[in-house]
């Protein structure tokens, strides 16, 4: 078992790290300070971000991560999806909430490659789009979705409301996902490309949050919405046997991303707690936890559980470039990386002290920032009964 990164994907990882220190963190507390404004600096990195992906099936671009195979040849592969993986890590080194305010790179494009037809593919290319689940009425119950799509002519039209959109206001598009027969339940649900601007669509708030402050997260309402047919994303019949599984193939390509920005933050963290505490830290691994400081057994023990989260990401993520059933180990995953991203930004701001808590400090920033990514795609709790679910065999009519 090889635990390195790949050396293919060396100099991706390495650019990303560049940009992290030297773009994401130098403007990293003025968009904090500035929510909702849209971050002008990073129009031209989206570009070069774009140029470097062009052509490449393994990038750095949520775009990518799709389980697609992009080779017919046989055996192992390290592929799109690892290589978004290692790219999310190292730019959320620098700023989480900058990240998810990059051009063509939200979620909803995430969710348009894992299961958009090649027509859509090429049709949506060089988009930007967010991805529209949660409810007023449904939180972490994906199913229970009441946003309505009606077929009519070669058209739908949706009626609902969509709350904490990722990038809603920004992105050229947003992947909303809404029921074509309610009393079919989550068989049902489909999702739709609704491109901004579209008569019945209209953003009608912004949140304002407690972190990820450069990112912009909106409330959408959609009342008589029209949207071509062709929108629709993947197969429009609805499989009773096959139930939610066609949807939910999205979760399987967005969860192991949303895990590497915790995995990224939390590298931050450690990195800078290190460099605050040299004089404490002696790096003495193979001493008994009892026979060491406090905060130094501490960060060791931390230093393991982000070991384990980064693992159990790469992982998820190659399984989807070696088209391996994925969903149990997104689902861990995302727990593990979510739990704790938050545990080692906290965990490093009280080891820190004084100098941990202030804004000249980017670590109380990152505290905050770290919150958000044990809720999206799914909350802890959500992924811990997916991940029994799959270990017991049973249904999610069968353990609630």
């Amino acid at each position: 078992m090889n635990l390195e990164t790949p050396k293919k994907f060396a100099t991706l990882v390495t650019q990303a790290r560049d940009v992290a220190d030297q773009i994401f963190r130098p403007i990293s507390r003025k968009y904090d300070k500035a929510e909702h404004s849209q971050p002008k600096e990073l129009r031209l990195l989206a570009s070069l971000l774009d140029g470097m992906n062009d052509g490449a099936p393994e990038a750095a671009g949520a775009s990518t991560a799709s389980k697609r195979s992009h080779s017919e040849t046989p055996g192992v592969r390290n592929g799109s999806n690892l290589s978004t993986c290692l790219g999310i890590i190292e730019l959320c080194r620098g700023d989480v909430g900058l990240l998810l305010s990059m051009p063509r790179q939200g979620l909803g494009n995430a969710a348009i490659a894992a299961v958009a037809n090649e027509e859509q593919l090429a049709r949506f290319k060089g988009s930007w789009a967010a991805m529209a689940i949660t409810e007023p009425g449904c939180g972490s119950d994906s199913a229970a979705i009441r946003t309505t799509a009606r077929r009519d002519g070669d058209d739908y039209i949706l009626n609902g409301e969509k709350i904490f959109v990722t990038s809603g206001e920004r992105a050229d598009s947003v992947v909303v996902w809404a029921s074509l027969d309610p009393s079919l339940g989550r068989a049902a649900i489909k999702s739709f490309v609704v491109h901004k601007g579209t008569p019945g669509m209209n953003v009608t708030r912004l949140e304002k949050k407690l972190g990820i402050k450069a990112s912009d997260t909106a409330a959408i309402s959609f009342s008589d919405c029209r949207v071509p047919a062709a929108n629709l994303l993947g197969n429009p019949e609805i499989d009773v046997q096959k139930g939610f599984a066609g949807v939910m193939e999205t979760f399987d390509n967005t969860r192991p991303l949303v895990a590497a920005m915790a995995v990224g933050v939390a590298a931050a963290a450690l990195e800078r707690t290190r460099e605050l505490l040299r004089d404490k830290i002696n790096g003495r691994y193979e001493q008994a936890p009892l026979l060491l400081s406090q905060a130094e057994a501490t960060l060791y023990r931390l230093e393991a559980e982000w070991e384990a989260a980064r693992l159990l990401t790469l992982r998820a993520a190659w399984m989807a470039d070696n088209r391996i059933p994925n969903s149990k180990e997104a689902s861990m995953a995302k727990a593990k990386a979510g739990k704790v991203g938050n545990e080692v930004t906290l965990q490093c701001v009280a080891l820190a002290g004084a100098i941990g808590y202030g804004e000249d400090e980017l670590l109380e920033k990152w505290a905050r920032d770290s919150k958000i990514l044990d809720i999206f795609e799914g909350t802890q709790q959500i992924q811990l009964l997916i991940i029994a679910r799959r270990l017991l065999g049973k249904t999610s009519a069968e353990l609630k």
